[in-house]
C-alpha cells in the first residue's frame, strides 16, 4: 500500500478514521501506537504535576495494547512520571525526557549514558531559575532538563525565553520551544523522531499522535519510514490546539479536537481491531 503522506502532499489513498483503521486491522500485530501525554492524551493545566489523562484514555490503550505490536508513550516528561499513570499496563513503553530515558512494560528506567553527566547543571540552572526569572514563571525540574513555564503569566513570554536561550548559550545546552513552555536540556542527540525512527524499522505500521512542535519530528520520521517502504502504513494525527495546533495539523494527517475526543476516538479504534 502507498504511503498515506509524503512531505506536505495529500494522502495517496482517500484517507479518513475508519479506513486508516482498517487497513491497521489487517496488520495490528506489526504496528506500533505512539503517543505523546501532555496536550495528546491529557489536557493542559496550569500546573503540570496536576494533569490527568483524559476520560477512556487508560481504557481505551489497555485495549488497544492487546491487539497491536506496541504502544509507546513517548513524552517530555520523566519516566517517573508516566509511571503514576501507566505503570502496570502490559505491552506499553514509556520513552521520557524525549527518549533521554526508557522503561519497557513496567521495567527499569534505563538513561541514556550521554546525559548523566548534565544531571548537577541541571540542578543548578533549576535553582538559579528561581533566584532570578519574575513570580508567576514555574520552574519544573526534570532532573535531565528544566522546564520554564509561563502559562499562568502569559506577559513573561519573551523574558523568560531570553533568559533560557542566554543560560543554554552560556552552559553549552539545547533548547525545546513548546505551549507556553521553554525546556533547556542537555546536548545529547536524542529526540522524539530519532526514537520513532529507531523502533519502527521492521514493522508494517505506525500511528502516532501528538499536539506540539516537538511532535512534528515523529511526524517526520513515520514520512521517512513510509518513503522508503511503499508498504508500510503511516498516520500521523494532531490533537487541536490554540497555541501550536496549526502548526502540528498542518503536518498531520488527521486531527482530534481534544484529548477528550481522542478518548473516544481510541475507544472506537478499540473495537475496529478486536
Amino acid at each position: 500500500m502507498p504511503p498515506l503522506n509524503l512531505g506536505n502532499s495529500q494522502p495517496k489513498v482517500p484517507l479518513n478514521a475508519d479506513l486508516a483503521w482498517r487497513t491497521t486491522a489487517d496488520r495490528a500485530t506489526e504496528t506500533i501506537l505512539f503517543f505523546d501525554f501532555d496536550g495528546t492524551l491529557a489536557p493542559v493545566a496550569d500546573d503540570p504535576t496536576q494533569v490527568q489523562p483524559a476520560p477512556k484514555v487508560l481504557a481505551a490503550i489497555e485495549a488497544l495494547a492487546r491487539v497491536v505490536r506496541r504502544v509507546a508513550i513517548v513524552s517530555a516528561r520523566p519516566v517517573e512520571f508516566l509511571r503514576e499513570h501507566f505503570d502496570g499496563l502490559p505491552g506499553v513503553d514509556l520513552y521520557g525526557l524525549y527518549g533521554l530515558e526508557h522503561s519497557h512494560s513496567g521495567g527499569p528506567t534505563v538513561t541514556e549514558p550521554a546525559a548523566l553527566p548534565w544531571v548537577p547543571t541541571m540542578a543548578e540552572l533549576a535553582d538559579l531559575a528561581r533566584a532570578e526569572l519574575p513570580p508567576g514563571t514555574l520552574v519544573e525540574y526534570k532532573r535531565l532538563s528544566v522546564a520554564l513555564h509561563w502559562r499562568t503569566a502569559p506577559h513573561l513570554a519573551a523574558t523568560v525565553e531570553e533568559w533560557g536561550h542566554a543560560q543554554a548559550e552560556r552552559l553549552g545546552l539545547r533548547v525545546q520551544v513548546g505551549r507556553m513552555v521553554l525546556e533547556v536540556k542537555p546536548p545529547v542527540d536524542r529526540d522524539k523522531g530519532m526514537v520513532i525512527d529507531e523502533l519502527v524499522q521492521g514493522v508494517g505500521g505506525a500511528w502516532y499522535f501528538g499536539d506540539d512542535v516537538s511532535d512534528i519530528k515523529a511526524f517526520a520520521a513515520l514520512r521517512a519510514r513510509a518513503a522508503a517502504d511503499p508498504d508500510f502504513l503511516g498516520v500521523c494525527v494532531a490533537v487541536a490546539n490554540p497555541e501550536t495546533g496549526h502548526e502540528v495539523a498542518e503536518a498531520a494527517d488527521l486531527t482530534i479536537d481534544s484529548p477528550a475526543a481522542l478518548g473516544d476516538f481510541l475507544t472506537a479504534a478499540a473495537h475496529h481491531l478486536r
